[in-house]
């Protein structure tokens, strides 16, 4: 499997298998097996978070699988109410899944929300987030900083930020984050942020990666799939091994599995075929009534407008 090698020296496994499989209770009990099964077909790299819930499950099928657990890598996540209790966060995280350290922990989001009875998305009366404008990122990623030297993880960075929050987290950090992971897929190809992580040498990671049925199906895809004789989704992963980033990819299925893994190498003038689909269109992460994800708008996450995309088909 292809490798990045991040900017503390550390190499980290292009594919990751994505863990996120929403709030149901039945969906989140059946989750180990399948992660095993991925195990089993070669996956090295699981991603997971506290807010997703299934880090107990990335615990059980590590130990379930017998694989060294110095032969994997695994992300996790730090949620955006628990800012101000990193470490905390942390130390349950690796209860949750009964590991020793991460390799990758992550600040999830750059908003600092308030921390109450433990609910992780807590909202005022109006149906607003309820944010905590007593600290910021700044401040979230000092702690951060001290957990790395606790060696309870090996790595950590950042997720949806921006060329913006960056430069403003770059004015105090100590340690340059070595992972931005960020929504990116043929109809949000983000060149711009991609070359400023390169120039600053930070990895970039891609989540909604296939840009769900709704890229998945564009005719350019379709054809190219036809012509290479492979299915649409490993056109799109390829295509983000093409451009050197790495990339979160879930699927339960084995056969579907094993397939994620075998990358091809797109030529020239196809890639580039690819990248012509840019639309600065999100899919995954779409603002609220408000104009608002998770409380902040556009302009304060220093991402750009784009067209709204109302029939993805997730």
């Amino acid at each position: 499997m292809k490798s990045l090698q991040l900017n503390n020296g550390v190499t980290m496994p292009c594919i990751a298998l994505g863990s996120w499989v929403g709030t149901d209770p039945k969906e989140l009990a059946r989750t180990s097996p399948w992660l095993l099964t991925a195990l089993e077909a070669g996956y090295r790299h699981i991603d997971t978070a506290a807010l997703y819930g299934t880090e107990g499950a990335v615990g059980e099928a590590i130990r379930q699988s017998g694989i060294p657990r110095k032969d994997l890598y695994i992300t996790t996540k730090l949620p955006f109410h628990h800012t101000k209790r990193v470490r905390e966060s942390l130390d349950k995280s690796l209860k949750r899944t009964g590991l020793d350290y991460f390799d990758l922990y992550l600040v999830h989001w750059p908003q600092v929300v308030v921390y109450k009875n433990n609910n992780p998305i807590p909202l005022n009366a109006d149906g607003s987030m309820m944010l905590d404008e007593t600290s910021d990122f700044n401040d979230t990623w000092k702690e951060m900083e001290k957990v790395l030297a606790s060696g309870k993880v090996k790595s950590i960075g950042v997720c949806n930020f921006s060329i913006k929050t960056l430069e403003r987290l770059l004015k105090t950090a100590k340690v340059t984050p070595a992972v931005l992971q960020i929504e990116l897929h043929p109809y949000l190809a983000q060149n711009e942020l991609l070359q400023w992580c390169k120039d600053k040498g930070i990895a970039v990671v891609a989540y909604a990666a296939t840009g769900y049925a709704v890229v998945r199906e564009d005719p350019i895809i379709v054809a190219l799939a036809k012509k290479y004789n492979v299915t649409p989704t490993q056109i799109i992963l390829s295509w983000h091994i093409g451009r050197g980033t790495g990339l979160v990819v879930k699927s339960e299925n084995v056969s579907r599995q094993e397939e994620n893994l075998k990358v091809i190498e797109l030529h020239e003038e196809d890639a580039r075929r690819v990248d012509a689909l840019d639309k600065n269109r999100r899919l995954c992460i779409l603002p609220d009534k408000q104009g608002k994800v998770f409380g902040w708008t556009f302009d304060r996450l220093g991402w750009q407008e784009r067209v709204l995309q109302t029939e993805a088909k997730l």
